[in-house]
């Protein structure tokens, strides 16, 4: 008689049923939507099932059924000064009705807005675990509109809804030890990744470069973002003109639109506006750029400082956030002090002076900026978040 084999297989991965709230998804343009679509994407591929629950846009509806996930879409209202996206309105009945018949193993609430407590509320009701996301740094944008003394109540909410959930994911260790000063618990750092097949320096196109008007000798300066007060843009075109010290025909692409344009075309006459500009074409736009300037004092992470990273471009930004995390102050990048719109000026006329002055070390740290880019992998990055929804359900 033969002996029995018995082979060790591995323990199949468990499934789960997630149910994601969010203010934004896409087809907006910010860093939370593009960030959540990129992980919703990752979780279905890895055989989760997802129902995202999202307030209704006025413009074209992506079809959930498309990619495959279900969509509830609830009744939002418009953000002052941010049209394109709404706040959910309170959903608490309607959340309840769609879990009790189809109930969620953990719920994951990405944004805070009335919609995503209403969303905290129908989890405790049901008995349903939650985790959260912090995405955005709402406390400190309401002193880019004259709105400071709210800073103290919004911090309290946001203390009193995160600590609610069983843990808060946080995109870098510098913004867990800043939350955790101020009384959040149960933080996880979950960072972000990139995609490097989209972000290429291999997209550089000549064709775009004289669109805008320069030769393959004009230093391109760009910047990507919303064109906002909070986005830090007076030390931007203070950067510029300490690289026209060093650069007289060094040209500012901004990529972007936002209530500041106005303004940014009165200040900035020879500026190039390109406005929104989404995948391949965004990709191009950061590829045929020569350096990257990044003003910021309020993000969270900032996702376009990797992408920026993996096309290949040598950085100015303020030592905080995904530029604190990864770049390495004088190898892929130059970091500025925190707020120091004087010390990002000196980051910016130097990184300039290297253009003219040392090409091959610019490029050298072109080439650095991409190289760590590559070992941020968004499957790594889905693969954590994973295991940290696993370890709570």
């Amino acid at each position: 008689m033969e002996p029995i084999r018995i082979e060790q297989l591995p323990a199949n991965r468990r499934s789960l049923r997630l149910a994601v709230v969010t203010e934004t998804y896409l087809p907006e343009v910010n860093g939370v939507a593009i960030t959540l679509s990129r992980c919703v994407e990752g979780l279905r591929e890895r055989g989760h099932e997802i129902q995202l629950s999202r307030p209704r846009q006025e413009h074209a509806q992506v079809a959930a059924r498309d990619q495959g996930f279900e969509e509830v879409l609830t009744r939002g209202m418009p953000i002052p000064r941010y049209p394109d996206l709404k706040m959910g309105l309170p959903a608490k009945r309607v959340l309840i009705r769609q879990w009790a018949l189809r109930r969620p193993d953990l719920v994951h609430v990405v944004t805070e807005g009335p919609l995503g407590w209403s969303a905290l509320q129908a989890a405790h009701k049901l008995k349903v675990p939650v985790c959260s996301d912090f995405r955005t740094n709402f406390h400190t944008y309401s002193h880019h509109y004259g709105l400071g003394w709210l800073e103290k109540p919004i911090v309290a909410y946001l203390r009193k809804f995160h600590n609610r959930t069983l843990l808060t994911m946080v995109p870098s260790e510098s913004q867990r030890e800043q939350l955790a000063a101020g009384g959040f618990r149960n933080l996880r750092v979950v960072a972000r990744g990139v995609d490097t097949q989209l972000f290429n320096p291999h997209r550089r196109s000549e064709l775009l470069r004289r669109q805008w008007g320069v030769t393959p000798a004009t230093p391109v300066v760009l910047n990507v973002g919303r064109l906002a007060a909070e986005k830090n843009l007076a030390a931007l075109a203070a950067a510029l003109i300490a690289i026209r010290q060093r650069q007289p025909r060094a040209r500012l692409v901004l990529v972007g639109d936002g209530p500041e344009e106005r303004r940014l075309r009165s200040r900035l006459p020879e500026a190039i506006f390109a406005g929104i500009r989404r995948g391949e074409e965004l990709a191009s736009h950061y590829a045929s750029a020569d350096l990257f300037l990044f003003p910021s004092l309020t993000e969270t992470f900032g996702n376009v400082t990797l992408e920026a990273m993996a096309s290949g471009l040598p950085l100015v930004a303020y030592d905080y956030a995904a530029a604190g995390q990864y770049v390495r102050h004088g190898k892929n990048g130059l970091l500025a002090d925190y707020g120091r719109t004087d010390d990002f000026t000196a980051m910016a006329g130097e990184l300039a002076a290297r253009h003219s002055d040392n090409p091959e070390a610019f490029r050298t740290i072109g080439r650095n900026t991409r190289l760590t880019a590559e070992s941020l992998d968004w499957k790594h990055v889905v693969r954590q978040l994973e295991a940290l929804m696993l370890a709570i359900t």
